[in-house]
């Protein structure tokens, strides 16, 4: 019998547009059967990359989020350690797991770098777009920042 898929929505928090010059700082993760049964969820706050800066829009939003931007750097992780985590809870999910993708949101972008570049390969079986998946799974409260626009939206 094939396995089903795992549908995995993602929050994340950077300090600026684009992963190498800045730097992601928390991702929070939680997977979903297809009937949106919440299987399972991750959180980790990573390290800033060396030599990236923040960048003067982003200073600007996290000065207004002072407490925020000191959770992200509650025990905080290097990069290599916290990809190397977070693809191993994705293999370890009990299906063929599909990174649910807003398009106008820069998880995937910020992940798919991330992964690359610190576990040379993207842990997903499939990246979706469809906004009618994403629509069906429900809202998890995993974000641990006061200032998250919502918990943990279908994603981002």
């Amino acid at each position: 019998m094939p396995l089903d898929n795992v549908y995995v929505t993602s929050h994340i928090h950077v300090d600026g547009p684009i992963p190498g010059p800045h730097s992601l700082l928390s991702l929070a993760s939680a997977a979903h059967t297809a009937d949106g049964v919440l299987i399972t969820t991750f959180t980790m706050n990573l390290r800033e990359l060396p030599g990236a800066t923040l960048h003067p829009i982003a200073l600007r939003s996290w000065r207004h989020r002072a407490e925020d931007w000191l959770t992200t750097h509650r025990a905080s992780r290097p990069p290599a350690i916290a990809m190397s985590a977070y693809s191993s809870w994705v293999e370890q999910l009990p299906g063929r797991p599909v990174f649910v993708a807003d398009p106008e949101a820069r998880d995937y972008l910020f992940l798919y770098w991330y992964l690359q570049r610190f576990t040379g390969r993207w842990p997903f079986t499939r990246t979706s777009t469809n906004a009618a998946i994403r629509e069906q799974l429900p809202t998890v409260p995993v974000c641990t920042l006061s200032g998250c626009r919502e918990p943990l939206a279908q994603t981002s």
